[in-house]
């Protein structure tokens, strides 16, 4: 029995030359950077260049740049609908006789390109209107062949699995046991510290890379653009986040979730010698995750170990052998842009490329300062040249980078879930800032007249307590 082609099987993305369109004034058409792609361009001509017609489709690169900086531009159901208005009236879909030898040449290109366009950014795709689009185009070639009919009900399909995947997103792991904050220590019914659950830091590390890959998984590439369409103008720096953003945002606040959780746990127990024990125990967590690639969570919990609260604990670091602490510190350290680090990185990613196992792998990026990259990439290159037109050298390097992420986010966790790990992981209570100050100076008292008043003020304020 013959097996049915998918949309991948018709067609070799970038085989074919570029469309036989002419730049206009000003267009640097002659300093290609993909095959026929210029370096800067009007928005009409780099949307051209999208459209694949019977003897052209664009390059896999140029097709991930292109859609997702587009929507710094146009809106992405605004965008569909031009790329389909293009096909149906260059190949003359609107005639009531189709050309069905020149149909059957461009079908599988179209379907190629919708492909890619559903699996890489399927919000954007939402909303109906998109699908009606498609639904459109599609109808427009299927009685040509019958193939394309099946394969488009494959790729409907496909996406809407994918979009019902990402409704269950990183926030739907929170949900009704969103963490709670405490300012004082909960109460003994309801806490459990973390070494009663687990106490082997390597099988703590794997089960910190779950949760790591689980919330990467559902982060858009074009979220990372989304981010900084609008800056908040209030914190120049800083990305402001949307409804668009809310996978990345989610990301952001694990993260901070972890640091806090490190310092509860650290400060959470009233003698030294046990404070000490799960110091050195987060110390051991973090060397496995440095082995492992997972670089976030071992920012995380550096970042914890070296919150104020935990670090004026001199009595318990003095119970501590923390060399492997400063080597640690060393390599995540921000002397020359994160140099260490960064060199780390590139490490793990090149031992990913040559991987032999799946292990081998996993690289997840401190995620912050991917995040910054990215804005100041952004911020130091213009989105439009004088001219007016794109300046797609930019959005090239942007694809660069987001595309790598993409990468690294897709591999799949080869470690075993432990639930109750996981689950603690999502749900332990954690001191807030003041929670963590005040357990701090109850574990050991205040050394300074600065410390005697903080404690003082917070004991007042949440203890009721002069």
């Amino acid at each position: 029995m013959p097996r049915t082609l998918s949309a991948s099987d018709m067609v070799t993305p970038g085989s074919l030359g570029p469309p036989p369109t002419e730049p206009t004034d000003g267009e640097q058409a002659g300093q290609p950077l993909l095959d026929g792609a210029p370096s800067s361009a009007s928005l009409d001509t780099l949307i051209q260049h999208l459209v694949p017609t019977t003897d052209y489709y664009p390059e896999k690169a140029y097709i991930f740049t292109f859609l997702l900086s587009s929507r710094l531009f146009i809106e992405p159901r605004e965008l569909l609908a031009r790329v389909c208005h293009l096909c149906i009236e260059q190949q003359q879909l609107d005639q009531p006789v189709l050309d069905k030898a020149r149909v059957r040449k461009f079908g599988p290109k179209l379907l190629q390109l919708l492909a890619e366009w559903t699996e890489t950014f399927p919000r954007d795709f939402q909303e109906e209107s998109t699908i009606g689009h498609l639904k459109d185009v599609m109808g427009r070639i299927a009685p040509c062949d019958e193939a394309y009919r099946k394969t488009m009900h494959q790729l409907l399909q496909a996406l809407h699995q994918k979009l019902a995947a990402q409704g269950q997103g990183p926030e739907g792991l929170l949900g009704a046991d969103k963490p709670i904050s405490y300012r004082t220590k909960p109460p003994a019914s309801i806490h459990r510290e973390l070494l009663g659950v687990c106490s082997d830091p390597y099988t703590l590390a794997q089960q910190l890379t779950h949760v790591e890959l689980e919330r990467l998984r559902h982060i858009g590439p074009e979220e990372f653009v989304q981010a900084f369409v609008n800056k908040d103008p209030l914190a120049s720096t800083k990305p402001c986040f949307s409804d668009k953003t809310n996978n990345l945002e989610a990301y952001v606040k694990w993260f901070n979730r972890l640091c806090y959780l490190v310092a509860t746990e650290i400060c959470m127990p009233a003698k030294k010698k046990q404070r000490a024990q799960v110091v050195e125990f987060f110390i051991d967590v973090a060397r496995e995750c440095f082995n492992i690639g997972n670089f976030n969570s071992l920012m995380a919990i550096i970042s914890g170990m070296n919150m104020s609260p935990v670090s004026r604990l001199k009595k318990t670091w003095a119970k501590v052998k923390t060399a492997k602490f400063f080597i640690l510190e060393h390599q995540m350290d921000p002397t020359g842009n994160f140099c260490n680090y960064r060199t780390a990185l590139r490490g793990a990613a090149h031992r990913s490329l040559t991987a032999h196992s799946s292990r081998e792998k996993i690289v997840i990026p401190f995620f912050s300062l991917l995040i910054k990259d990215i804005y100041f990439l952004n911020e130091g290159c213009a989105n439009r040249l004088p001219n007016g037109h794109v300046n797609f050298e930019k959005f090239l390097e942007l694809a660069k980078q987001v595309g790598e992420f993409i990468t690294w986010k897709q591999v799949e966790c080869p470690f075993e879930q432990d639930p109750s790990i996981t689950h603690y992981l999502h749900t332990a209570p954690i001191f807030s800032e003041d929670g963590l100050y005040l357990a701090s100076y109850e574990s050991e008292s205040p050394e300074n007249q600065t410390e005697k008043e903080r404690w003082k003020s917070l004991r007042s304020s949440i203890l009721g307590k002069t």
